[in-house]
C-alpha cells in the first residue's frame, strides 16, 4: 500500500500554506480511482437507501472546484457553469474512467493555481454566490479540499455498498 498524499512529501511548486490542500486533492484524486474504477456503467448510477449515486459524486467533484476556484479568482460564474451545475445530478452515458479523468483534469487544474497563488494573496477578500458571501483566497482554496474530500468518502462508501450488493445478488 503507497503512502497518503501528506506523507509524501512536498508536492512540486506548491507553497508550504497551501501544501494541505494540494495533498487533500492528490489523496482525493488516488482515492476516487480506487474506489469506482471497477463500477460498471449501472452501478455508477445506482442509489441504495436514495442516497446521491457515484456518478453524481464524480460530477459535483470537478464541477464544484470549478465554481469554487472560479470564486477564489475573484470572478463570477458564467452561464456555461451554472448550466453544468443544473445537469450534475443527470445520469450520463460516459465510462466511470471519463468522469474520473475529468475529476483529474479539475483537480490538477486546482493545484496548477495552487502554485500560482502568492501568500500575500491568501487573505484577499472575495465574494460567493449572488449572494455575495463573504470569503477569502484561503477559504475557498481549503474549502475545493475538504468538500472534494468530503464527496470522496461518499464514493468511497457508496461504492462499496453498490458492489456489495452486487455480489450478493450474484453469489
Amino acid at each position: 500500500m503507497s503512502r497518503e498524499a501528506w506523507l509524501s512529501g512536498p508536492i512540486e511548486g506548491v507553497p508550504p500554506l497551501l501544501m494541505p490542500v494540494a495533498h487533500a486533492l492528490t489523496q482525493s484524486k488516488e482515492d476516487l480511482r480506487a474506489a469506482a474504477s471497477a463500477l460498471t456503467s449501472g452501478q455508477l448510477w445506482l442509489r441504495p437507501g436514495g442516497v446521491a449515486s457515484v456518478g453524481f459524486h464524480l460530477r459535483h467533484i470537478p464541477g464544484s472546484a470549478d465554481r469554487l476556484l472560479t470564486y477564489a479568482l475573484g470572478r463570477g460564474l458564467s452561464e456555461e457553469q451554472l448550466a453544468a451545475l443544473q445537469r450534475e445530478r443527470e445520469p450520463v452515458d460516459a465510462p466511470v474512467t471519463q468522469l474520473l479523468d475529468e475529476v483529474d483534469v479539475v483537480l490538477d487544474r486546482v493545484i496548477d493555481q495552487l502554485r500560482r497563488t502568492r501568500s500575500e494573496q491568501l487573505l484577499e477578500r472575495r465574494e460567493v454566490g449572488r449572494a455575495r458571501i463573504p470569503s477569502t483566497v484561503l477559504g475557498l482554496l481549503f474549502h475545493i479540499a475538504e468538500h472534494t474530500q468530503r464527496h470522496t468518502g461518499q464514493v468511497i462508501t457508496t461504492a462499496k455498498i453498490v458492489q456489495s450488493e452486487v455480489s450478493a445478488h450474484t453469489g
